[in-house]
């Protein structure tokens, strides 16, 4: 079952798309679980791991060309590219593969490649929210958020390189701290319950004390 799609603000981008998002999504949330937001992380994220490809790469494609009759020169050169490109290839795999989940229960952040690993942390244990912006995150529309929550240190303490910084900032705040937008928020716990109006107790009453009865004298 896959869980609602969430309805766009005007004005703001969709945070939720793309196909192995929306796998994620009916994956790991449960039946009815709604989700807030659902995206990889920026292109940015790309651009260290491709520069680190650049050396072996030029390396590579110099000496296969350097002398083509040469075995060993082509066969190093060959070995270059491969590891190059496999480098380049893990990482951009990686990149289609990470997801950073929202809904209104909890956090989750998915990975792997080949083996798929699960982190995700309860709406109800975030007790801070930091969000950090780099002068290149401002330009490209990128930033991090640093979590702090109740208890042991938590593997989702910070997320890197999230896309469309104004938007998924203002969708988290509104979400975590929903007393602060001024609508009374949403009432309602980690699970997505409303918590209930506590009982009122009934109001006490005056004790009226009675006359001693009199005693018949014999």
């Amino acid at each position: 079952m896959t869980a609602p799609h969430p309805a766009e603000e005007s004005g703001t981008r969709s945070l939720y798309g793309g196909r192995r998002a929306r796998k994620d999504v009916a994956k790991y949330l449960l039946p009815g679980e709604e989700v807030v937001i659902a995206t990889r992380r920026h292109w940015a994220s790309l651009v260290e791991p491709a520069a680190k490809s650049l050396l072996p790469l030029g390396i590579g494609g110099w000496l296969l060309t350097l002398d083509p009759d040469n075995r060993v020169s082509s066969a190093a050169g060959l070995l270059l590219l491969v590891a190059g490109l496999g480098y380049l290839g893990l990482h951009v795999a990686e990149w289609y593969m990470r997801h950073f989940i929202v809904s209104r229960r909890r956090m989750l952040l998915t990975s792997g490649v080949v083996a798929r690993t699960v982190t995700l942390l309860p709406r109800r244990r975030i007790t801070d929210l930091t969000w950090q912006e780099t002068l290149f995150g401002q330009l490209l529309g990128y930033g991090t958020f640093r979590i702090e929550s109740a208890g042991q240190h938590q593997a989702l303490s910070q997320v890197t390189f999230l896309p469309d910084a104004d938007d998924l900032y203002r969708k988290i705040s509104r979400l975590l701290f929903p007393g602060d937008n001024g609508d009374g928020g949403d009432g309602g716990d980690e699970t997505g319950d409303e918590e209930t109006e506590p009982r009122r107790r009934p109001p006490l009453t005056h004790r009226q004390d009675t006359e001693p009865i009199p005693r018949r004298e014999p």
